[in-house]
């Protein structure tokens, strides 16, 4: 038994309500269950009960036994003093306010559908991939695709409290935390930190003025990417090399917390190179590129703004110091997806929360119309049961996964809560 079943119970009365006694034999008639605290302080606030015909307001307490209210110091505390009832499951001692006065004690225990405790023990017990993977494709369909959208809701609240600080951090510029995100998100999993530790080593006021010569603009990200230290005899690199120093002495530029770049296992079309030139390439094409960003609204329009190539030399190199096969090497369907999943609907959401409006249609829209993402956690919750195959759904199931079911938080599940109270 743990101590945020018993919230659960309370909070959703989930128990037997008609004929409640107390553990002195009075009777109980719960007028108001309370307000749910998550801090410090009685568990549920401004209740309202009727004990033996006389009518209580206050707070509520709960414990797994009676005599936690000692082991919690409660007896100290005078927060506790307008506790009006103690709610437990097991009985095993009277308990007292400040003033000596006894709190009643409803023992919980009495009241509770077995079925109800064997649902919750099964749960928590399994010892499977995710506690409820035996009965999570009975879950019913309306209830699971309504959890998912509330799911990627919380998820996009998580990533725009994160946008926030980062606009705080860029002097309220959404510019320059597009510029930082985008960067962030062209390094993908494997050089995501690194590319956005290069886009906070630059003030974006450089990037502006910067961004009409690709030249320019590459020589500043592989200079501070540290990609211009080799000895390379190439027209190419000696000439960014010769713009980065330049650029260094005129902005003053440095790169001692810029992260190093990984190069290892990754596909070449990967390298942080073509990453870079692209990237660039974007930059010096498309001006304005926030407002762009919020003006479009189609998976097809993001596909035209940000299908972009690399600069005459990557076409024949993947680094610089070795030729290969010519090839233009557009960015992709695929990795615009991932741009639109991880950094323009995110964007988009923080942008329009800070203004006070609210666009979730337009992305659910958006993202109903991108491919299911992809990777392991994902495939495994469509082979216990298929549902929509959209970025929506996989980014609801990502949410359940590591916020859900990772920490066991089956109560807080509308797939766990539906588990739990079923006959």
């Amino acid at each position: 038994m743990q101590e945020d079943f018993l919230h659960y119970i309370w909070k959703h009365k989930a128990f037997s309500s008609t004929s409640l006694k107390t553990a002195s034999g009075e009777t109980i008639v719960i007028l108001k269950l309370g307000e749910h605290n998550h801090n410090s302080g009685p568990d549920f606030f401004n209740a309202q009960l009727n004990i033996d015909d006389q009518l209580w307001a206050g707070n509520v307490e709960i414990h797994i036994k009676s005599s936690d209210w000692y082991v919690h110091g409660h007896e100290k505390d005078k927060a506790y003093d307008n506790v009006i009832l103690h709610v437990v499951w097991e009985h095993d001692t009277e308990v007292f306010r400040s003033d000596n006065s006894v709190i009643p004690t409803l023992e919980l225990k009495h009241y509770v559908n077995v079925n109800l405790l064997a649902n919750y023990r099964a749960l928590i017990q399994s010892k499977s991939w995710i506690n409820c993977e035996t009965h999570y494709p009975d879950v019913d369909d309306f209830i699971l695709n309504n959890w998912i959208e509330r799911l990627y809701i919380e998820r996009l609240e998580r990533k725009s409290n994160d946008i926030l600080k980062l606009l705080k951090a860029s002097k309220n510029d959404w510019e320059a935390v597009l510029f930082k995100m985008l960067l962030k998100n062209f390094g993908l999993k494997v050089n995501g930190e690194a590319f956005f530790s290069l886009a906070n080593s630059v003030d974006y006021a450089v990037v502006r003025k910067l961004q009409n010569n690709i030249l320019d603009l590459e020589a500043l990200l592989f200079g501070q990417a540290s990609l211009l230290e080799d000895d390379i005899q190439k027209l190419y690199f000696l000439d960014l090399k010769e713009r980065y120093k330049f650029l260094v002495q005129k902005f003053q530029l440095s790169n001692q917390g810029v992260l190093p770049l990984q190069f290892f296992r990754l596909r070449p079309p990967n390298f942080p190179t073509i990453r870079l030139s692209q990237f660039a390439n974007l930059y010096t094409t498309e001006q304005q590129l926030f407002s762009k960003v919020l003006d479009l609204k189609t998976k097809d329009e993001f596909y035209e703004l940000f299908s972009k190539g690399v600069s005459s030399f990557w076409m024949t190199h993947y680094t610089f110091s070795k030729q290969s096969k010519s090839f233009k090497k557009v960015i992709t369907k695929a990795f615009i997806d991932l741009l639109l999943i991880n950094t323009v609907i995110p964007l988009k959401f923080s942008y329009a929360k800070y203004l006070g409006n609210n666009i979730n249609e337009e992305i659910f829209d958006l993202l109903s119309e991108l491919k299911q993402e992809n990777n392991s956690i994902v495939n495994k919750y469509m082979e216990l049961k298929p549902i929509k195959k959209n970025a929506l759904s996989s980014q609801g199931l990502l949410q359940l996964k590591q916020y859900y079911c990772d920490n066991n938080k089956c109560l807080q599940c509308a797939v766990g809560n539906s588990l739990i109270i079923k006959k």
